[in-house]
């Protein structure tokens, strides 16, 4: 038997449909486009390493800018923070922001 012929199929343990981008490719993209993270964030206001937070835990607003830069949404490029394990959109509530 020829190993070409096999067939390779995926894990039955993998149960997640949805993968965020590894953060490498988030980082392809945005040079693609002629951007970097840094130059981003600058273009944003931002300090030139604030929007590296986005690729490590959830922010809304990161996430937003970089998305845009790419032309997608961010439940695109993390589809976990946004998706349960059965496509359920996950509810988010803010917090209270008035000032006592």
């Amino acid at each position: 038997m020829s190993i070409t012929n096999l067939a390779v199929k995926p894990s039955l343990s993998t149960k997640r449909p949805y993968q965020n981008w590894h953060t490498a490719d988030i980082i392809a993209a945005l040079h693609k486009k002629g951007t970097t993270l840094a130059a981003l964030s600058r273009e944003s206001g931002l300090s030139s390493s604030t929007l590296a937070n986005a690729l490590s835990r959830p922010w809304p607003k990161g996430e937003l800018l970089i998305a845009q830069a790419l032309g997608t949404k961010p439940s695109d490029i993390w589809p976990l923070r946004y998706f349960t394990e059965n496509g359920q959109p996950i509810v988010k509530t803010m917090r209270n922001t008035t000032k006592v």
